[in-house]
């Protein structure tokens, strides 16, 4: 159901029409009960929340749209309909093709705020890169145009309002993934292998961003840039560790 009701919202109609719109939240909330159901939140006998790099995928295309849901209540940003729900369609089909291998273990009590925030943060980058996607096709759009009209983005939003929400999504990314950092040193998940210095050249990556946007006003596509490298390497740092790991490996962990 969640499948094609993604499905249906990802069809090619007018924007004006309501229905696939409805159907993107309907592919939301059922989105969102895939989820419970897979922490093991209606079976008793499921300890805790499987792990894989497919479960991780597609909880953060579930906040994705949260996010997107909760921005469009407050501003109109249209357009992107299309992209979230075939976006929805690919997270949810992986996490029924690979659905993890073994639930999480918490080591210390600090263990599931760290696990917590570092998603959170997967979030609140996803939304920062369609956003970045957004500026950059916004940018695209207007210097490929001849006339002198007022700047507006494609979507719905002002240009220099798009450019401010996308830099906010980054900079809230990079408090919570500094703090879920943080919470690995003193929780017991702190090891150093190839997530954890991918996490940290992630980290880096945004801090630079964020000095070079603070200090140098660093915008346009210079700045989208460091955005997907960041987004890149903090995917390969769980995503892509795990997929080598479940898919190429066969191994649990």
């Amino acid at each position: 159901m969640t499948l094609l009701a993604y499905a249906a919202a990802a069809a090619p109609v007018a924007a004006e029409r309501a229905w696939p719109v409805r159907a993107l939240h309907l592919g939301w909330l059922l989105h969102g009960v895939v989820l419970l159901v897979s922490a093991g939140v209606f079976d008793a006998t499921q300890a805790g929340w499987r792990i894989g790099f497919a479960p991780v995928l597609s909880l953060t295309g579930w906040l994705v749209l949260l996010v997107h849901g909760i921005e469009s209540h407050l501003l109109p940003v249209a357009g992107v309909r299309r992209a979230l729900a075939v976006g929805g369609v690919v997270v949810v089909g992986l996490a029924w093709v690979f659905p993890g291998e073994l639930p999480m273990v918490a080591h210390s009590s600090l263990a599931p705020l760290h696990w917590l925030l570092g998603l959170t943060s997967y979030g609140l980058f996803g939304a920062a890169v369609l956003h970045a996607l957004m500026l950059d096709t916004t940018d695209r759009h207007l210097r490929q145009r001849q006339s002198h009209a007022p700047v507006t983005a494609t979507f719905g939003l002002p240009l220099l309002r798009l450019e401010r929400l996308t830099f906010r999504f980054v900079e809230a990314g990079f408090a919570v993934l500094t703090a879920a950092l943080l919470l690995g040193v003193f929780s017991g998940q702190w090891r150093w292998d190839h997530k954890t210095v991918l996490s940290l050249l992630g980290w880096m990556t945004f801090a630079h961003l964020v000095a070079g946007r603070i200090w140098r006003g660093w915008r346009g596509r210079r700045a989208t840039r460091w955005i997907y490298a960041g987004a890149l390497l903090l995917l390969l740092a769980y995503v892509g560790s795990r997929f080598v790991m479940e898919v190429l490996l066969h191994r649990a962990q």
